[in-house]
């Protein structure tokens, strides 16, 4: 392929330009923020599937404690009953010792359920505080969240604007390429980690490293300025310069 010299240098402002919008990608693929949010939202998940089941047997107490307290006042009205039974006038004595035995039966009954009661309300305000503590635990981790979308988000609005810029210079310079010449290039880049076209500096190819060896060199040296050499090792495109060495 034949490019006239000074062009294909503007190969090597065009590889700058590529440079620099694989890692404007990168940068944006990687921001630490994007890690925090997925931790954030992994362990919002995790809290919520936490609370649902706090809230849910918080529920059940409740629940409970509304028959317990049912349980405790139907004995107490029982109670009552009996007691004015027995008050009343002319009830038979044997019915007034079957009352008072009903009564103390009524009593104990109505212990053992405020016993019970009061354990389950103990119980149930541990699970108040679990449920409280998971709440604000959740808070905390939506607002980590809240707040690294917002770092998130400025950091991509800085990056969407660079971009914006490199891909402004690189339509300009593409534009002034030949085509077939900017075909090879964008073919090579591809094929080779983003990398196109790279230096010969001091006979070394700046794309993989290598240095060329001498009939390398040598066909690069036989090769006209406007010859389109490539290194054999990588396949990359040469650009000659100044300080090629050669």
């Amino acid at each position: 392929m034949i490019a006239d010299p000074f062009v294909q240098l503007r190969l090597l402002d065009l590889q700058a330009v590529d440079t620099a919008v694989a890692q404007l990608i990168h940068r944006r693929r990687n921001l630490p923020e994007l890690a925090t949010i997925a931790d954030c939202e992994q362990r919002a998940s995790s809290v919520r599937a936490r609370l649902v089941d706090a809230e849910t047997s918080l529920a059940d107490l409740a629940a409970e404690q509304r028959r317990l307290e049912a349980d405790v006042d139907t004995v107490r009205q029982r109670a009552d009953k009996d007691q004015r039974r027995m008050a009343s006038a002319g009830v038979p004595a044997k019915e007034i010792t079957g009352l008072q035995h009903e009564v103390t039966s009524l009593a104990r009954r109505q212990g053992v359920l405020e016993d019970e009661l009061l354990e389950l309300m103990e119980t149930r305000e541990t699970a108040e505080a679990q449920v409280g503590q998971l709440q604000a635990e959740l808070q905390a981790i939506l607002a980590d969240r809240a707040a690294a979308e917002a770092a998130r988000d400025e950091v991509f609005g800085e990056i969407d604007d660079a971009l914006s810029k490199r891909r402004a210079e690189r339509d300009q310079l593409a534009g002034g390429l030949p085509a077939d010449l900017l075909t090879l290039y964008d073919k090579v880049r591809e094929a080779n980690g983003g990398v196109g076209a790279a230096m010969l500096r001091q006979r070394r190819c700046e794309g993989c490293r290598l240095e060329l060896s001498g009939s390398e060199l040598a066909d690069v040296r036989a090769a006209k300025p406007e010859n389109v050499v490539r290194c054999d090792n990588c396949r990359r495109i040469l650009v000659r310069t100044a300080e090629s060495g050669l």
